[in-house]
């Protein structure tokens, strides 16, 4: 019986950590279309007119885990879950830097009061829900976790559950306990 496309994918990953660097060669293809699924999935979310593309997400998320000297990927799922995590941090910084720009940068003065409409951008949306998930995870460090496999690495509650090691109704619950949470924060 042939080995699954799962299976394969968590060999190759045993291999590239044993330091098998042509495993990566061998990864990439069978892995490519779903980190483009999951950056196309990042971009429909983010503001009309974002100058990154689903392609360069995808580049920089395999740059960034090439160069790890010792991965640590456990199978498809935790391999996945990591790429989602790589493609937060890189649109948190992409969003920062041109955010930057933003602030005081030769933009005459405007105060609030002579609005008609308030209507901050998708990308502050992303920074703020970065500074959440970052403090969610100083105080229930598997909370952020699932939150993040869930939503930005599209995995299902088995998956996760699969990849931390922990029954699948403590997923459940620590999402439900992590979105109250979220909720509670962002709204304040």
């Amino acid at each position: 019986m042939a080995d699954s496309p799962q299976h394969e994918v968590t060999q190759l990953l045993q291999r590239w950590k044993q330091g098998d660097h042509a495993a990566l060669d061998s990864l990439v293809p069978m892995v490519e279309s779903e980190l483009r699924r999951l950056a196309g999935s990042y971009m429909r979310q983010e503001r009309p007119g974002h100058t990154l593309q689903p392609t360069a997400l995808v580049n920089e998320a395999w740059m960034r885990m090439s160069q790890q000297n010792q991965p640590q990927f456990e199978g498809r799922s935790h391999f996945v879950g990591i790429a989602a995590h790589y493609m937060r941090q890189i649109l948190v910084e992409h969003a920062r830097k041109k955010n930057a720009g933003k602030r005081g940068a030769g933009a005459k003065a405007i105060a609030i009061e002579d609005t008609d409409l308030f209507a901050p951008e998708r990308s502050a949306d992303l920074e703020a829900l970065d500074d959440a998930l970052n403090e969610l995870a100083r105080l229930h460090e598997r909370q952020a976790r699932v939150v993040e496999l869930r939503y930005f690495g599209g995995l299902s509650g088995e998956e996760i559950a699969e990849v931390m090691n922990v029954a699948h109704r403590t997923i459940v619950r620590d999402l439900r306990m992590a979105q109250i949470w979220l909720r509670d924060y962002l709204s304040a």
